[in-house]
């Protein structure tokens, strides 16, 4: 990532309006990072916090920059809610990983496979440590070079390479067409489910531990709606009963939809998004649901409604 875009003399709104324009890109890295919308939002607004509290002249290259905060954001997160650890030897790359590297797809084929790398990566996340599934998403997901990962893994390019090797022999592993398949058979489940008020049968397909979150849009959005059937939302409910409760008899005008090319669901009357729900399933189970209408997220999601 040479220097491209200097910032000497630039004004806070023009500051702004150049982390707007990296925001979609900043977001979605996060996203494939930690498997979570949610938790992506949250590691880009802290890197907008970050860069109001910088001194703008001291960068030499916003989008470099924004891409090593947000990267380094997503790798502390990963340790904080206890991830894989990455496991180290030398840093010198096995020939099999440096001989797959020779045949390794280049940004613009992988960009025609973007919703089977999404669901291949999603399937495997927990199964890799935080710097391997960074060395894979900045180099085959977002084409950058190993000499441009390096330095946000804090490793040698050789290292980066046999990190990004690593996950990309359990990502080619992966099962993505069988994976879309069941996760939209789950989805469609669990709003058939919700429609019919169900209760047991939500309690069936959520993990005893399943994480709801909303954003403050599409709680104060549901809320006077709550008669029409629209679901009971909170900031955060935790628990297979809480969130069953949510749903149960609720969410009839909600949908399946491929949201960031992995199947969810999306209240979209007139076939435009007004809120999304973003579900991770693992073990056949729904483990995590998040619900967002803010505006800017949307903006940035990549909503395919059927």
């Amino acid at each position: 990532m040479a220097p491209t875009n200097t910032l000497q003399g630039v004004t806070s709104d023009e500051l702004a309006d150049a982390f707007v324009a990296q925001r979609p890109r900043l977001r979605a890295i996060a996203t494939r990072t930690l498997g979570s919308a949610w938790d992506a939002e949250d590691v880009v607004q802290e890197a907008w916090l970050r860069l109001q509290r910088t001194d703008a002249t001291t960068i030499e290259n916003l989008e470099a920059w924004l891409t090593t905060v947000v990267s380094r954001a997503c790798i502390d997160h990963l340790r904080r809610r206890g991830a894989r650890p990455d496991t180290w030897g030398d840093e010198l790359p096995d020939e099999s990983g440096a001989a797959e590297d020779l045949t390794v797809e280049g940004p613009e084929q992988t960009a025609l496979r973007t919703e089977d790398v999404a669901l291949a990566l999603d399937a495997v996340l927990d199964s890799l440590g935080p710097l391997e599934r960074l060395s894979f998403v900045l180099h085959d997901v977002f084409g950058l070079s190993f000499d441009d990962v390096a330095p946000v893994v804090e490793r040698s390019p050789a290292a980066a390479r046999q990190l990004a090797s690593r996950a990309r022999r359990k990502v080619r592993g992966a099962d993505p067409e069988g994976d879309r398949s069941r996760h939209t058979d789950a989805v469609e489940v669990f709003l058939r489910a919700a429609r019919e008020g169900d209760f047991g049968g939500l309690l069936q397909l959520l993990d005893p531990d399943v994480e709801l979150r909303a954003d403050d849009a599409v709680i104060a959005a549901a809320a006077p709606h709550a008669d029409q059937g629209a679901p009971l939302l909170a900031s955060s409910i935790t628990g297979a009963d809480a969130v069953a409760r949510v749903f149960a008899g609720r969410a009839a005008g909600a949908s399946v939809a491929l949201v960031d090319g992995i199947p969810g669901a999306v209240y979209a009357p007139g076939g435009v998004p007004r809120g999304v729900y973003a579900v991770r399933i693992e073990g056949g189970r729904i483990t995590r649901i998040d619900v967002l209408a803010a505006s800017a997220l949307l903006a940035d999601l990549d909503v395919v409604v059927p």
